[in-house]
Protein backbone atom coordinates (compact mmCIF):
# COMPACT_ATOMS: atom_id res chain seq x y z
CA UNK A 1 0.00 0.00 0.00
CA UNK A 2 1.45 3.29 -1.29
CA UNK A 3 1.29 6.65 1.14
CA UNK A 4 -1.65 7.86 -1.20
CA UNK A 5 -3.73 4.58 -0.71
CA UNK A 6 -3.13 4.15 3.08
CA UNK A 7 -3.96 7.98 3.51
CA UNK A 8 -7.12 7.63 1.79
CA UNK A 9 -7.94 4.58 3.99
CA UNK A 10 -6.97 6.52 7.59
CA UNK A 11 -9.58 9.24 5.45
CA UNK A 12 -11.97 6.37 5.15
CA UNK A 13 -11.91 4.94 8.50
CA UNK A 14 -12.17 8.30 10.26
CA UNK A 15 -15.37 9.23 8.16
CA UNK A 16 -16.79 5.39 9.49
CA UNK A 17 -16.01 6.86 13.04
CA UNK A 18 -17.33 9.97 12.57
CA UNK A 19 -20.47 8.56 11.21
CA UNK A 20 -21.22 6.56 14.43
CA UNK A 21 -20.49 8.72 16.56
CA UNK A 22 -23.18 11.28 14.75
CA UNK A 23 -25.73 8.02 15.27
CA UNK A 24 -24.78 7.63 18.85
CA UNK A 25 -26.12 11.03 19.13
CA UNK A 26 -29.05 11.27 17.19
CA UNK A 27 -30.06 7.97 18.86
CA UNK A 28 -29.42 8.93 22.32
CA UNK A 29 -31.66 12.24 21.36
CA UNK A 30 -34.42 9.69 20.33
CA UNK A 31 -33.85 7.68 23.65
CA UNK A 32 -34.11 10.84 25.88
CA UNK A 33 -36.81 12.42 23.26
CA UNK A 34 -35.35 14.87 22.27
CA UNK A 35 -34.79 17.01 18.70
CA UNK A 36 -31.00 15.93 17.30
CA UNK A 37 -31.64 18.83 14.96
CA UNK A 38 -32.20 21.13 17.13
CA UNK A 39 -29.55 19.99 20.24
CA UNK A 40 -27.39 20.14 17.39
CA UNK A 41 -27.76 23.92 16.18
CA UNK A 42 -27.95 25.10 19.51
CA UNK A 43 -23.60 24.02 19.68
CA UNK A 44 -23.60 24.98 15.81
CA UNK A 45 -25.61 27.13 14.61
CA UNK A 46 -24.36 27.69 11.21
CA UNK A 47 -23.15 24.07 10.28
CA UNK A 48 -25.11 22.05 7.54
CA UNK A 49 -26.88 18.78 9.43
CA UNK A 50 -26.73 16.83 6.37
CA UNK A 51 -24.69 13.67 7.89
CA UNK A 52 -27.19 14.46 11.09
CA UNK A 53 -30.07 13.76 9.10
CA UNK A 54 -28.37 10.79 7.53
CA UNK A 55 -28.02 9.49 11.09
CA UNK A 56 -31.32 10.61 12.47
CA UNK A 57 -32.92 7.97 9.50
CA UNK A 58 -31.02 5.09 10.67
CA UNK A 59 -32.19 5.62 14.48
CA UNK A 60 -34.78 3.10 15.76
CA UNK A 61 -37.77 3.93 18.28
CA UNK A 62 -36.62 4.10 21.66
CA UNK A 63 -38.69 1.29 22.95
CA UNK A 64 -36.18 -1.23 20.15
CA UNK A 65 -33.22 0.98 21.27
CA UNK A 66 -30.75 0.21 23.85
CA UNK A 67 -29.60 2.17 26.71
CA UNK A 68 -26.79 4.79 25.39
CA UNK A 69 -25.36 6.45 28.63
CA UNK A 70 -25.14 10.22 28.73
CA UNK A 71 -21.03 9.98 29.45
CA UNK A 72 -21.03 7.55 26.64
CA UNK A 73 -22.20 10.31 24.56
CA UNK A 74 -20.41 12.91 26.02
CA UNK A 75 -17.02 11.18 25.43
CA UNK A 76 -17.73 10.44 22.23
CA UNK A 77 -18.33 13.31 21.03
CA UNK A 78 -15.48 15.06 23.02
CA UNK A 79 -12.77 12.38 21.32
CA UNK A 80 -14.16 14.22 18.23
CA UNK A 81 -13.67 17.85 19.14
CA UNK A 82 -17.31 18.35 19.64
CA UNK A 83 -16.75 20.04 22.84
CA UNK A 84 -19.69 22.80 22.18
CA UNK A 85 -22.02 19.69 21.39
CA UNK A 86 -20.81 17.32 24.51
CA UNK A 87 -21.74 20.63 26.84
CA UNK A 88 -25.66 20.50 25.11
CA UNK A 89 -25.66 16.54 26.02
CA UNK A 90 -24.30 17.08 29.21
CA UNK A 91 -26.93 20.22 30.22
CA UNK A 92 -30.33 17.68 28.69
CA UNK A 93 -28.57 14.34 30.23
CA UNK A 94 -30.17 15.04 33.58
CA UNK A 95 -33.47 15.95 32.83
Amino acid sequence: MNSKELEQKIIENYQKDENMMILIFAQWCTNHSLNPTKLYQLAYPFQETHSLNQAISLTVPKEEAGHIATDTVINVLSLFGNDELAEIVSSYGHL
